[in-house]
């Protein structure tokens, strides 16, 4: 099968528009045009049902973009490999984590790896969905459970747990709740029931809601809960690695947490080798010592 024909089909597939596939390939409509009839022909099918909006493939035609977009996606991981230097680390590096995770832990650690990586190219995508290692839709994940996919190199971090903090200005003006029954008296903030979270973090929610608390303030990730946490508006449920980064936050109920959250560090197995993956590998995992030693050193004094 000529890979000239199937590389302007994915192409093609992908815009959805001849014109749009020509624009980016550097080729007239007509080129394009062509070379689709050509490969149609080869496959005695039709790949493509033509409207004046634009073309949408046909069943055959799902199939061989599906097959093109794992080819893909495996050459792509092969460049990736081959621009790895076997002295430098540079390059786009695609690394996906939760919203929370990626800006309030991970983001305000990445100018060490700059300084020491100054051509890296970290393309970071928060989403709560989880993204298809294997088909390469990210390099690299830290995720706040075990992956289960299959053919991933994978690295346990640390252990998160969900707690009630609150601004000690809050705290000033509203006093300090003592026990459970006492939280009815005061605003709680948190992700709302709805939103994607981890399972532990949802069933201390809802362990918290059957107090019958009479003000709330919910939203769909951790980060809009620091903000309003931050900005003295109750009392919070977050995650506990953000003790170090924001003084100004008191722990409430101290016997009030989650349930234990694993979080792990994962990467395709065939990017093993890969330079830009070792070194960001090798800066989370520094990051995570030297964050498990902050924790534990007032316990030493």
């Amino acid at each position: 099968m000529d890979w000239d024909k199937l590389r302007i089909f994915h192409a093609v597939a992908d815009a959805g528009s001849l014109t749009h596939a020509g624009d980016t390939l550097g080729l007239s409509q007509s080129a394009v045009s062509r070379q689709i009839r050509g490969l149609e022909e080869s496959l005695s099918t039709i790949l493509f049902h033509r409207h004046a909006r634009g073309l949408i493939l046909t069943e055959q035609g799902e199939l061989l973009f599906d097959a093109t977009r794992a080819m893909t996606k495996r050459l792509e991981t092969a460049a990736a490999r081959i621009r790895d230097s076997e002295e430098e680390v540079y390059g786009e590096l695609r690394v996906t984590t939760t919203t929370a995770f990626g800006t309030l832990w991970l983001a305000p650690r990445l100018p060490t790896l700059y300084a020491k990586y100054p051509e890296l190219k970290i393309d970071l995508m928060l989403e709560e969905r989880v993204l298809d290692l294997p088909m390469r839709e990210a390099d690299v994940a830290i995720r706040m459970k075990e992956p289960s996919q299959a053919d991933l190199i994978r690295k346990r971090l640390m252990g998160v747990r969900m707690r009630l903090y609150a601004s000690t200005e809050y705290l000033r003006q509203n006093g300090t709740p003592t026990s459970l029954i006492e939280m009815k008296d005061h605003r709680l903030v948190c992700q709302s029931a709805n939103a994607h979270q981890v399972a532990a973090g949802g069933a201390l929610v809802r362990e918290l809601m059957t107090q019958q608390i009479r003000s709330t303030f919910t939203v769909n990730n951790y980060f809009g809960v620091l903000q309003a946490v931050v900005n003295h508006l109750g009392v919070g449920v977050l995650p506990d690695y953000l003790t170090e980064d924001f003084s100004q936050l008191v722990r409430v109920l101290p016997d009030v947490e989650s349930a234990e959250v694993p979080v792990f560090l994962a990467y395709p197995e065939e990017l093993r080798h890969s330079k830009r993956v070792s070194a960001f590998r090798d800066f989370v995992l520094e990051g995570v010592i030297a964050y498990r030693r902050q924790r534990t050193m007032p316990s030493s004094e």
